[in-house]
């Protein structure tokens, strides 16, 4: 059914949800996993929100956000191969974090998208946007969302 299923995780309670699901999923279609972190850049401008800092110190916290990211991952992959999944880790930086999960999902190959989404209506939504729900605008590969 599935050869290549992509999860998109960013360490959230709800994310982890996603990636149990991910993983049974794979166990029973035999899929390899794709575990992705999208690493944003830290802001540069005031305008997009961010603290004016030296250039060390955007290097220092940008660091520090892949190493996080990494974890996050290579614990996904720590638990997919406890169950017999073959899973890499992979983090990519962007900004754009729905058309980072697509465009990973495309060169991989996946089959199948896994995400997480937050359910948020209303002004919240308006507001904060929706990575999932832009996925699921734009993307070629089917998308499993859960709640």
């Amino acid at each position: 059914m599935y050869q290549r299923i992509l999860v998109a995780t960013d360490g959230s309670t709800l994310s982890k949800k996603a990636v149990v699901s991910a993983i049974d999923l794979a166990v029973l279609t035999g899929a390899e996993l794709i575990a992705l972190k999208v690493i944003p850049r830290y802001p540069q401008s005031y305008f997009e929100g961010g603290l004016a800092l030296q250039a060390a110190e955007v290097s220092r916290v940008e660091k520090q956000w892949a190493e996080d990211g990494q974890a996050i991952v290579d614990a996904v992959q720590k638990a997919a191969l406890a169950k017999g999944v073959k899973c890499k880790a992979l983090t990519v930086k962007s900004d754009l974090v729905s058309e980072a999960v697509i465009a990973a999902a495309k060169k991989h190959k996946c089959d199948l998208i896994v995400m997480a989404s937050h359910g948020r209506r209303g002004i919240k939504r308006l507001l904060l946007g929706s990575e999932t729900q832009q996925v699921l605008t734009h993307s070629h590969v089917p998308v499993l969302v859960l709640r």
